[in-house]
């Protein structure tokens, strides 16, 4: 079996659909198509059915799936080894964080660090999802929940505080808020959301969002109250903190990275730097 087709395989059994599949591992939908159809002939049978919603498993293709991650796994372990003994302070490190996180506080640091290194290429991606460590997706993640990996190694980066914000003409009146801006519905029962209702509750949501930055505008355009980062909120022109209002609870930033790479020279370097100037700016 060729490799790049069991690549293809676990990309579509992950995903569901050949478009999804094909943007996951940079392939085209008709290459996705044309290298599962060979798998499906060299081995003799149909992996996956056809249906309206996607691609789903046989029985066939939930055998498979057993063993294609077994070699996924043989074959990152094999790269980030590779990778962990590298001497050299270059290469690429692909850091991952949410939008907010990644504009406001990693990207002037990894920006400098560049600078610093110019050998090294840092591919900083910022989403929601949880990127995998260990199918080497990121070699470096942030984020607000500790990592409870068995291969992950993690260090906390800082602790954001948090406050809550308003237009800035608004700012002054001290008045409560009667419309808060909040997190959307599967978010809902975050800290700082559940700590807004709790604080105004005779307020009414007007607007919700996954995003920080689309709260931080809808806030700034006055739609009503919200509960932001501090790094956040206080570098938008148009955000003020509430008067009078009482602190938020913040959050912890834990960084990760797979245990493989600790030998890796620029992911330390990066680490390091991190940590180094996250501590100073909180002194």
């Amino acid at each position: 079996m060729n490799w790049d087709d069991i690549r293809v395989f676990l990309a579509i059994a992950r995903t569901g659909t050949l478009g999804a599949a094909g943007r996951s591992i940079a392939q085209s939908q008709p290459t996705m198509g044309r290298r599962l159809r060979a798998l499906e002939a060299s081995l003799g049978h149909a992996l996956f059915q056809r249906t309206a919603d996607g691609f789903v498993l046989t029985d066939e293709g939930s055998a498979l799936l057993l063993h294609a991650d077994s070699m996924e796994r043989e074959a990152m372990a094999i790269s980030r080894e590779l990778d962990g003994s590298a001497a050299r302070l270059e290469g690429l490190l692909r850091v991952s964080a949410s939008d907010w996180f990644g504009m406001h506080v990693l990207a002037p640091l990894c920006a400098a660090f560049t600078k610093r290194h110019p050998g090294v290429t840092v591919e900083l991606i910022t989403d929601a999802r949880l990127y995998s460590l260990a199918r080497r997706e990121a070699d470096l993640v942030a984020r607000i929940v500790p990592f409870d990996e068995p291969d992950v190694v993690q260090r906390h980066l800082m602790h954001v505080p948090y406050a809550v914000y308003v237009a800035r003409e608004k700012a002054t009146t001290g008045d409560a808020p009667t419309h808060l801006v909040t997190m959307d519905m599967g978010f809902s029962d975050m800290p700082d959301a559940t700590w807004l209702r709790e604080a105004f509750p005779q307020a009414r949501v007007a607007f919700r969002s996954n995003s920080r930055h689309v709260q931080a505008i809808a806030c700034a355009a006055g739609v009503g109250a919200a509960v932001l980062p501090r790094p956040l909120g206080d570098s938008h022109p148009g955000l003020k903190p509430l008067a009078g209002a009482s602190s938020p609870p913040g959050r912890d930033v834990w960084l990760g990275y797979h245990r493989d790479l600790r030998r890796l020279p620029r992911l330390r370097a990066l680490l390091d730097w991190l940590l180094e100037r996250l501590s100073e700016r909180v002194a």
